[in-house]
């Protein structure tokens, strides 16, 4: 047994496996992005529309009724974070539309 190398056989070797999947994912990432800038060239690729900001004017309307924000939320259906988000949103420019007055 002198002079012989050892081999740990208790762990398989998964250092190689790891690097082949690591280097497929990459080009994988990169054929993706080149797509979705393809298909926004195209104009077919415009992402998810917001539709939580797109009621942001219904929610602050009904907020200024007093309804509980869980209600505003059922009502518009978007989710109660985003009625607290247009709500602070509709705070911050009164106020930045007071102190530029």
């Amino acid at each position: 047994m002198r002079g012989q190398q050892q081999i740990d056989t208790r762990a398989p070797t998964r250092k190689p496996m790891a690097s082949i999947a690591e280097f497929e994912r990459g080009l994988f990432l990169e054929r993706q992005r080149e797509g979705m800038a393809k298909a926004k060239a195209d104009g077919k690729y415009k992402g998810r529309k917001p539709t939580a900001r797109a009621k942001a004017a219904g929610v602050v309307r009904l907020d200024t009724e007093g309804l509980q924000r869980t209600e505003i939320a059922r009502r518009a259906g978007i989710g109660v974070a985003s009625v607290y988000r247009d709500s602070a949103d509709a705070e911050k420019r009164t106020n930045d539309l007071k102190a530029a007055a």
